[in-house]
């Protein structure tokens, strides 16, 4: 596929790496030339300098004969703009947009094809706010992505000596598990390498695990094979940019909620916007603020500035002043490779954390969501199987008769009940959460057509082939 991004800031350059390991031909538009020239030094793709909302710009890039257009720069309205002349003067078949206001994202007519041809639209800071909130729901995980419209969760945690999973091999987990709830082990991570989860494999201290089942579950089967802490209701956040007011404003009906800014002007704003939110203006490196406000008595910091650096200290500050949990927001990848699984808790990746939506948009076969896992080394999607037994390598098949690699794990299937349907597709990316249950899929699991597969590729690598086996068979 021929893609052209516009942004080579941290999302785009992120998005740009990805894309480039499938095989895609990218060319990627900004105005900044040196963050261009460092770009072309890491990766094999072509880059143009430039105002990315310019059609002699975009006549460079080569959009006469591109399959897809992703305006990503931090401007609304250059992203709206270049997705419009990408319809009407190049014929862009495909075209997405970063949006970070409400005004622009929300309106589905604005987007339309008869004004600025929006294709889809993404908000990256919504993506991360999304996602913090959900770690605060499940306190002890180190991650929690949704599959199927939310009725399947995928779940990273660690296992700690003397809890009820420790020792124990995989092929017994059921016999922990509250009556009538299912899991399954998508994936185990021990000493950073990946082991496949057989049944025979016993859980070891310090192993990272991935478990997968019904959303309505996690809470009961978290507390069934780890020690749960107590729900988090009290968080301090570090920051009331973008991210930090979409996470207090999601947080603060249900949570007691102190929020650190430094600019004052943008702290009076936010106290009138966060109106269950305690809004101080300070800076959460200061170790006597911090005191002040009781960071000890707090079950979860996050520090969410636009400073790696800032988030670094202070979620180390607050951790080492008795703060239970912290989360620090870091952009630089070699800073959350050294940052995680040290005092901090969490290191996030705003790159890697709303990458998924786009990555579901550029996949072969039919992929409904997909989630980037481990910093990017791994992932998990949901697609979608179609086709009978003739047309199809999965349909009508067992698990253990589809030989996966042993990297690879069919975690799941979401199926419409009374199994198989002559209907017509929908919506690749709807499920019908009131007719639809959740298979725990083991090696006798048949695949259905219209089954929606949760699959785990604890190597990236191996993607390519698991989009291959559900594409359907050329006649």
């Amino acid at each position: 596929m021929k893609i052209v991004i516009l942004g080579a800031g941290q999302v785009g350059s992120s998005v740009a790496e990805v894309l480039m390991g499938e095989g895609n031909d990218i060319t990627i538009v900004d105005s900044d030339a040196a963050r261009l020239a460092v770009l072309q030094n890491r990766f094999d793709l072509r880059t143009v300098v430039g105002d990315a909302d310019r059609p002699s710009v975009l006549r460079r890039a080569g959009l006469e004969d591109t399959d897809l257009l992703i305006a990503i720069t931090k401007s609304d309205q250059t992203n709206l703009i270049a997705c419009k002349i990408a319809h009407s003067l190049f014929h862009v078949p495909r075209r997405i947009a970063r949006l970070r206001s409400a005004d622009f994202y929300s309106d589905k007519q604005l987007l339309a094809p008869e004004n600025f041809a929006v294709d889809h639209a993404l908000c990256p800071e919504q993506d991360v706010a999304d996602y913090v909130a959900k770690l605060i729901q499940f306190p002890e995980a180190l991650q929690v992505v949704e599959f199927a419209n939310g009725l399947v969760s995928l779940v990273a945690i660690r296992i700690f000596e003397g809890e009820s999973i420790a020792g124990k091999p995989i092929k017994n987990l059921h016999i922990l598990l509250p009556h009538g709830m299912d899991a399954n082990v998508a994936a185990v991570f021990r000493q950073n390498k990946s082991i496949p989860p057989d049944g025979e494999v016993t859980l070891e201290n310090g192993d990272e695990v991935f478990l997968l089942t019904a959303t309505a579950n996690v809470h009961s089967v978290l507390r069934a094979l780890a020690h749960m802490s107590r729900s988090m209701e009290r968080v301090m956040i570090a920051g009331g940019g973008n991210i930090g007011r979409r996470v207090a404003a999601c947080l603060q009906r249900g949570h007691e909620v102190k929020l650190f800014e430094v600019s004052r002007t943008r702290a009076e704003y936010l106290a009138g916007e966060l109106k269950e939110t305690l809004v101080l203006c300070g800076d959460a490196t200061d170790e006597t603020l911090l005191a002040q406000e009781n960071i000890s008595e707090m079950d979860m910091f996050l520090s969410l500035t636009n400073d790696d650096e800032n988030n670094i200290m202070s979620a180390l500050m607050a951790k080492r002043m008795g703060c239970k949990r912290v989360l620090a927001l870091i952009n630089r990848r070699a800073y959350v490779d050294m940052a995680q699984g040290g005092p901090i808790d969490i290191a996030l990746s705003p790159a890697q954390v709303s990458i998924g939506s786009l990555l579901a948009l550029v996949r072969r076969g039919d992929v409904s969501r997909v989630h980037s896992l481990r910093k990017g080394s791994a992932e998990a999607l949901e697609i979608v199987a179609h086709g009978n037994r003739h047309t199809s390598r999965v349909v009508g098949r067992t698990v253990a008769d589809l030989n996966l690699p042993p990297e690879v794990t069919i975690a799941a299937l979401i199926r419409r009940h009374g199994g198989p349907t002559n209907e017509p597709e929908t919506d690749r990316a709807q499920i019908d959460r009131k007719h639809s249950q959740v298979i725990i899929a083991r090696g006798e699991t048949v695949i259905h057509s219209g089954d929606h597969a949760i699959v785990f590729c604890s190597n990236k690598q191996s993607v390519t082939e698991v989009e291959r086996l559900f594409q359907l068979a050329q006649s």
